[in-house]
């Protein structure tokens, strides 16, 4: 069986940026994260030791976030790799960052990085 635990629109205040302004300033970005994983034994058991605890994912989400970085790819290839350091289990993550406030003229709800990896 598989199954999806999906974050959606986390809203976090962060400070990710090229210029030195956005590591001044900070903006929010908006986390979507999508893992995929085997949960037909805690669907049956109602034990936590036997799922991926997404509280602590949640810990991992703003924990890198709060890593200032240049670049969002690199944001999301730590969240990637520190996920599935912590639930080896996992089969699949996919991770949408949305800068909201990007420094660019035009008006928009945001610029996004998706990266998603698969490890079955």
């Amino acid at each position: 069986m598989t199954s999806k635990i999906i974050f959606e629109n986390l809203k976090i205040y962060a400070y990710h940026g090229v210029l030195p302004e956005e590591k001044i300033l900070g903006t929010y970005y908006i986390l979507n994260v999508e893992i995929h994983a085997d949960l037909q034994k805690p669907a049956e058991s109602d034990d936590l030791k036997d799922t991926i605890n997404y509280a602590e994912i949640n810990d991992i989400l703003h924990a890198e976030m709060a890593i200032s970085s240049k670049l969002l790819e690199h944001v999301c290839g730590r969240i990637i790799k520190n996920i599935k350091n912590n639930f080896p289990q996992i089969a699949f993550i996919k991770v949408k960052l949305t800068k909201t406030s990007p420094p660019m003229r035009g008006e928009m709800d945001g610029v996004s990085v998706e990266m998603e990896s698969n490890f079955s």
